[in-house]
């Protein structure tokens, strides 16, 4: 809810700001006007070099962190290249890995072929992903409620989470008081932050979008409360349908393939890669 706070906030002044300056470039434009254009040339090559390159990177292995529920050959324990260890470091190629740079080159390669077959992946895949995670939402909210859910069952939760408990945990908040607090807040808003990122790309097309004024505040505003919405719904189905135990050991993070197990079987986890 407070990552969903912070993203909606963000797009409502990201749409104040886009429709005053529609122009390509999104906040590389804004940072420029604000702060100059050397802040402005930083974030500019940040977001090339980290940001949005880390990004395309986590999602392609994500898509292939759930193939490998389709084929079991693609893994991350399945080497093309066995690690080849530099001290602390290991350099490898595994068969997951290659899926994950595979499909970063051959979207690249359609996406440069042209717009139309560009947006008509980009949409496809969208109506796929939310179909599928309001789906999600349905079978969790709808055939997964059951007791031992990790909503109902709070007795079980210090007992359940890898030996932590408070007492251990008071020395540590002792020490280090309202900073131990930040660093367990920052941590647990990783995944949400994550799930609701990017939508400030919306604004990189301020000059190429028809009536800007009123088309990219529509846009992010929409967007970003649909994504928030599907993301707490999504959350809820979880811990309706699974135990906290199960959360924690999801195979290889794989929440929503263990939701969809649990009430469907094989087939469910299946459908839902």
């Amino acid at each position: 809810v407070l990552a969903g706070i912070m993203t909606i906030t963000g797009a409502l002044c990201f749409a104040e700001l886009a429709a005053s300056m529609p122009r390509a470039g999104g906040p590389f434009v804004f940072l420029s006007e604000a702060y100059g254009k050397p802040v402005g040339f930083l974030y500019g090559w940040s977001q090339f070099l980290i940001v949005q390159s880390g990004t395309i990177a986590a999602v392609a292995v994500a898509f292939a962190n759930f193939t490998g529920i389709l084929i079991p050959q693609i893994s991350g324990s399945s080497y093309l290249v066995e690690p080849i260890v530099f001290g602390s470091y290991a350099l490898s190629l595994s068969t997951q890995q290659a899926l994950a740079i595979a499909s970063i080159i051959l979207l690249t390669a359609l996406n440069t072929y042209g717009l139309h077959v560009g947006k008509w992946i980009q949409n496809s895949f969208t109506f796929t992903k939310a179909a599928a995670l309001l789906g999600l939402v349905l079978v969790g909210l709808i055939f997964g409620w059951n007791p031992g859910g990790a909503l109902f069952s709070s007795a079980t939760w210090e007992s359940s989470l890898n030996g932590w408990s408070v007492q251990a945990a008071q020395p540590a908040a002792a020490a280090f008081g309202s900073l131990a607090f930040l660093i367990v807040f920052a941590k647990a808003m990783t995944g949400p932050l994550f799930s609701q990122s990017a939508w400030d790309n919306v604004t990189f097309t301020g000059a190429e979008v028809k009536d800007p004024g009123r088309n990219l505040p529509r846009a992010l505003v929409i967007g970003c409360l649909i994504v928030v919405g599907l993301y707490l719904l999504a959350n809820l189905s979880y811990v309706v349908t699974l135990s906290l135990p199960a959360l924690q050991n999801a195979a290889n993070g794989r929440v929503a393939a263990a939701v969809m197990e649990q009430v469907f079987g094989t087939p469910g986890v299946v459908l839902i890669a």
